[in-house]
């Protein structure tokens, strides 16, 4: 009630103050025609990443990655944009030291410990 009030006192303010232009009254987010969704108030990169995930692409790596086998057949797959990268295996549920080692590009490599095999694929950068 105050909110209408005060908002009806500055319009008419306005109005007095500038007579030859024409304010039109403000009005609330809702009156026209509900919430806006995400993606109609999201700007910028938000904007790009949601109609990106719209059109099936994932461009900032987001969702969660596919599951894969760990075999020779079926390795794990390594996005990167150079020919190498550092990558880290939990070999067991429970363990708590993660085993480093340097995949490089070409055939799946196996890790040196628990012998998961994997692979890097080149990733474009979004951008």
């Amino acid at each position: 009630m105050a909110g209408r009030l005060l908002l009806r006192a500055c319009t008419t303010t306005i109005l007095q103050l500038r007579s030859n232009v024409v304010a039109r009254p403000l009005h609330r987010a809702m009156a026209g025609g509900g919430i806006p969704t995400d993606e109609e108030q999201a700007t910028g990169l938000e904007r790009r990443t949601l109609q990106a995930l719209k059109h099936g692409k994932d461009p900032y790596s987001i969702l969660k990655p596919k599951e894969y086998a760990g075999t020779k057949q079926d390795p794990h797959i390594v996005p990167c944009i150079g020919t190498k990268r550092l990558v880290g295996c939990l070999c067991e549920e429970d363990n708590t030291a993660i085993v480093w080692f340097w995949l490089h590009e070409g055939d799946a490599q196996r890790c040196p410990s628990c012998g998961s095999y994997y692979q890097l694929v080149h990733h474009e950068l979004p951008h």
